[in-house]
């Protein structure tokens, strides 16, 4: 049996889950990544589930047939008012449901399909496939605010 390519983005949804439980000792500090992007644990969760749902509407959208909906999110350019907020457990529960919900989403999305449409050419797309493997970066955005359960 063939994996289902969508699995690595519920591992890596799972990967960040492991990063943001230790959010709530977020000391209030936005991180500054290494091409000057600014994250706080708020931003980091917006982003990975942003990221999930700009994916899963173009998988949606080359599944239909028909052309992706431009990107005109502002992304991790913009930080909000909401984004500074302090995190808190209840925000990490409301990030784990979201998240896994997204990633499970992914799963059962390409289990519905014949695996020959993972790989199919989609071109000037990426395959099904390529879209997966790309969201297994997904925890880049989480390690830029990181693990915090070893505060300084």
């Amino acid at each position: 049996m063939t994996q289902n390519p969508a699995e690595l983005v519920e591992q890596a949804v799972e990967r960040c889950l492991k990063l943001i439980v230790t959010w709530p000792a977020w000391d209030g500090e936005p991180r500054t990544s290494d091409d000057d992007r600014i994250f706080t644990p708020h931003k980091a969760v917006r982003r990975i589930a942003d990221h999930l749902i700009d994916h899963l509407a173009e998988v949606e959208a080359l599944l239909a047939g028909v052309p992706t909906q431009p990107d005109e999110w502002h992304a991790s350019a913009l930080t909000s008012a909401a984004d500074l907020a302090p995190f808190t457990e209840e925000d990490v529960r409301e990030a784990e449901q979201r998240l896994q919900r997204l990633g499970r989403t992914f799963v059962l999305r390409y289990a519905a399909l014949d695996p020959a449409e993972w790989d199919k050419d989609r071109t000037p797309n990426w395959t099904l496939r390529q879209i997966a493997e790309h969201l297994t970066e997904l925890d880049w955005y989480a390690a830029q605010v990181g693990d915090l359960s070893q505060k300084d």
